[in-house]
């Protein structure tokens, strides 16, 4: 009998099915959210529940568990440093699918996987547009002056 004993396969086989989860984990950790298939996305929120549970307890044990799976040393950082202290108070529910139509070419259902409570810092996104554009600027005064010799 294989009472309890179900995998949600996706499709695909074990080790693409494996891997491509680690993947995704790791882009989401590292990212905050990830734009992804619906049916992905589902599967992703269960498994990134799995990784944030572990990550909150915290021990040495745990985080080997983590890394067993996600594959990334960076990424298991920023989930046990960055994102398990955040959802400490909280049991469960860590992350939001949120559905956004369907892909042009294959008419694929679109989800949004994000990190509840994750914010994405526009902050540092207009900083750099700043810094972008005064590199810019000076580029374009040079040919400026340039044309006016």
């Amino acid at each position: 009998m294989r009472h309890r004993k179900k995998v949600f396969k996706i499709g695909r086989s074990t080790s693409h099915r494996k891997c491509m989860m680690a993947n995704m984990l790791t882009s989401l950790f590292t990212h905050g959210r990830i734009k992804t298939t619906v049916v992905r996305a589902k599967e992703l929120s269960r498994q990134a529940s799995k990784m944030i549970t572990l990550a909150k307890a915290g021990d040495l044990h745990q985080r080997r568990q983590a890394i067993s799976v996600i594959r990334d040393l960076d990424a298991v950082r920023e989930l046990f440093d960055n994102i398990a202290p955040t959802f400490k108070d909280r049991n469960g529910g860590y992350t939001r699918v949120l559905r956004m139509g369907k892909r042009r070419g294959d008419n694929a259902e679109l989800a949004l996987v994000e990190l509840v409570g994750f914010e994405p810092n526009f902050e540092e996104a207009e900083e750099a547009e700043e810094v972008v554009a005064e590199d810019a600027a000076p580029a374009e005064e040079t040919s400026e002056d340039t044309k006016e010799a």
